[in-house]
C-alpha cells in the first residue's frame, strides 16, 4: 500500500492519473478503519478508476477536553484494510503539513451546524468544513464518500459543496452495523464489556422510531419521547440529545413530513456514540 505524507506527492500522483483520463474517488477518514469505512472504500473503488483514502486525525475539529490525544490510531492495520479493499493510495499527513505556521483561514457555516452535535461541540463543524475543503483542493476528486452515520456532517458537506460551487459529487453510504445492531464506530473501542452491551439500546431506539412512523405516527414529539424513554431505561446511558429535524435545514420539526432525520448522541462512559435514521414522508 502506498502511503503519501505530503500534499505535493498527492497532487503529483492525482495529476498523473487525470492526464490519463482516470476518475478519482476520495474517502476522507480519521483512521482506525472498520467495516463502515471499508464500505465507503468499496463504493469508491466500484465507481472510480482510482481511490484515495485520507487518514488524518484533524485537531481542528476537537474541542477542549475531547479525545484528540487518545483517539485510536493504527496505520498498519488501516493500510492492510485499504489494500485488501482496492484503494490506490493513503494520504496520511502530519498536522504541520495540513496547517502550516500562521494558519488563519477557515471555512465556517451558519444554520446547519447550530443544532444536534453542534450544540455541545461548537468548534467541530468549523474544523470539519475546513479540513474537508482542504482535502478537496488537494485531491481534486470527482466523487467523495461519507457515511450516513454522521448524518449532520453529510448534510453540512453537501451544503458546502453546493454553496461554494464545488465540482464534486458527494455520495452518502448506509450505516454499517454489528450483528447486534450497534453502529460501527472507531470510538466503540472505548466501551467496557458492560457499556458495549448497554449501547445496543441505541439501535433498539432507532428501530422503535422507524416502526412508529411505519405504523402511522406523525407526531415528532411522541416518537422522540418514546425513544428517549427506551434509552433512559438503560442505566449506563447518558443522553446528550435525541432530536427529529428537517434533513435540509437541521431545524426541529413537530410533524413527520418531508425529508426527516432522527438523530441521537448518547454517552456510555468515555464513549460518545451517535446513531440515526432518515425517512422521506
Amino acid at each position: 500500500m502506498i502511503v503519501l505524507k505530503t500534499i505535493d506527492e498527492v497532487r503529483k500522483q492525482v495529476k498523473a492519473w487525470k492526464e490519463e483520463g482516470l476518475s478519482v474517488g476520495l474517502v476522507p477518514t480519521m483512521g482506525y478503519l472498520h467495516e463502515g469505512h471499508q464500505s465507503l472504500i468499496k463504493k469508491s473503488v466500484e465507481g472510480n478508476d482510482r481511490t484515495v483514502v485520507s487518514i488524518f486525525v484533524n485537531p481542528m475539529q476537537f474541542g477542549p477536553n475531547e479525545d484528540l490525544e487518545s483517539y485510536p490510531r493504527d496505520l498498519e492495520a488501516d493500510s492492510k484494510l485499504c489494500e485488501e479493499t482496492g484503494a490506490d493510495i493513503i494520504f496520511n499527513p502530519e498536522p504541520s503539513e495540513m496547517y502550516a505556521d500562521g494558519f488563519c483561514s477557515y471555512v465556517n457555516m451558519t444554520g446547519l451546524p447550530d443544532a444536534l452535535c453542534g450544540l455541545t461541540r461548537p468548534v467541530h463543524f468549523k474544523g470539519v468544513c475546513t479540513v474537508v475543503n482542504k482535502l478537496f483542493n488537494i485531491v481534486t476528486p470527482d466523487r467523495a464518500y461519507f457515511g450516513q452515520k454522521d448524518a449532520q456532517q453529510l448534510a453540512i458537506i453537501m451544503r458546502m459543496v453546493k454553496d461554494l460551487n464545488m465540482d464534486i459529487e458527494i455520495i452518502g453510504c448506509p450505516i454499517i452495523r454489528e450483528a447486534d445492531g450497534l453502529a460501527k464506530s472507531s470510538r466503540n473501542i472505548y466501551l467496557t464489556k458492560e457499556e458495549r452491551e448497554a449501547a445496543v439500546v441505541l439501535s433498539k431506539a432507532v428501530k422503535l422510531g422507524e416502526q412508529m412512523i411505519v405504523s402511522g405516527e406523525r407526531d415528532a414529539y411522541v416518537i422522540v419521547n418514546s425513544m428517549k424513554e427506551l434509552i433512559s431505561k438503560e442505566p449506563l446511558a447518558d443522553i446528550d440529545y435525541v432530536e427529529m429535524v428537517n434533513m435540509d435545514t437541521m431545524k426541529s420539526i413537530d410533524k413527520v413530513e418531508g425529508n426527516i432525520l432522527c438523530a441521537m448522541a448518547v454517552r456510555f462512559g468515555k464513549a460518545r456514540l451517535i446513531d440515526n435514521f432518515m425517512k422521506t414522508i
